[in-house]
């Protein structure tokens, strides 16, 4: 069975994760839900020949604005018999353009140059949702054939309490990792039962880095096979595409980021296997890939890539 979630002023909240916030839905453990999402405050809003999407018009009406500085998400969705300890597998599979244009903006006192530029601009660009391009105001053309949600998360521990969606933490959230396309599996920890599920900051196309704090933004509909696995422990965040497995982590410091998802990747390496701790060290120095997966939200990510083939058990 396919359940289905449209982005809306019924289904959304705007800005922040809260473990208190009530599920939009509830789908039993194994099924799948096909989500909408939108993009953007009033301000990044085209020209209205371009289309304003329903959805959006009413989260700007019902709202104003972000209840804290952050994204729109939709959901949350719970997932019967999900406990806190246990983790949600999201199956990511399938992601599609929503609408037909979106938005990329520099501005001061934010990304990964805050004090190079004294003005905000706002770049709106026209999506050919048949041709899978965006065409940028001043001509380039830039693929979207592998679109992906920045923001994918669960509902953070309670004690936490009200959290802004910008830095991405253990229960994920603002990952921005380009990787996480249609064909790959997100493994996030569990917090609070039903999980809580949400997804939005929708990117059409992203670069390493995120470098300016903004890929093209826009709308995107995924469909999601979200399982509750009673069988993995995780700390921190990690996917799986056909041919990769990733460690992720976030820190104000890259270095201690970088830190955790070595580590994070040689206890996966290990056990899968076999090989002892400084074995897997040396092996993650000649074939795994350290990379950056932004530098704009706060807490800086890493996610270190191992081609699978390396998890064979050897002893």
């Amino acid at each position: 069975m396919t359940h289905r979630l449209d982005a809306g002023a019924d289904t959304a909240h705007w800005g922040y994760f809260d473990a208190t916030l009530a599920p939009r839905t509830t789908i039993a453990s194994g099924e799948r839900i096909t989500i909408s999402t939108v993009s953007g405050g009033p301000e990044m809003l085209p020209p209205a020949d371009w289309g304003h999407p329903q959805g959006l018009l009413d989260i700007h009406r019902r709202f104003g604005g972000p209840t804290l500085p952050g994204h729109i998400c939709t959901g949350p969705v719970a997932v019967a018999g999900a406990k806190a300890g246990q983790v949600l597998q999201v199956d990511i599979e399938a992601i599609e353009l929503h609408y037909d244009w979106g938005y990329t903006f520099v501005a001061p006192l934010v990304g990964a140059l805050p004090d190079d530029f004294k003005a905000k601009r706002v770049f709106h660009s026209r999506i050919d949702r048949a041709r899978k391009v965006a065409k940028l105001p001043w001509g380039h053309e830039v693929s979207l054939d592998r679109p992906f949600f920045g923001v994918m998360a669960v509902a953070p521990p309670a004690e936490w309490g009200r959290v802004n969606t910008l830095p991405p933490r253990r229960n994920g959230g603002n990952l921005d990792n380009k990787e996480l396309v249609a064909g790959t599996t997100l493994y996030l920890p569990v917090f609070v039962d039903g999980a809580n599920f949400s997804v939005g900051d929708a990117h059409g196309a992203q670069g390493d880095g995120e470098v300016c704090i903004t890929a093209v933004e826009t709308g995107l509909i995924g469909t999601f096979k979200l399982t509750v696995r009673d069988d993995m422990s995780l700390a921190w965040p990690m996917a799986e595409t056909p041919t990769h497995v990733l460690t992720m982590a976030f820190d104000p410091d890259l270095d201690t980021a970088v830190q955790i998802a070595l580590r994070s990747m040689i206890d996966l390496l290990s056990a899968r296997s076999g090989l002892e701790r400084e074995e897997a060290f040396a092996l993650m120095s000649l074939v795994a890939d350290v990379r950056v997966t932004q530098v704009v939200n706060g807490n800086k990510g890493i996610h270190v890539m191992l081609d699978k083939k390396w998890l064979a058990k050897i002893r």
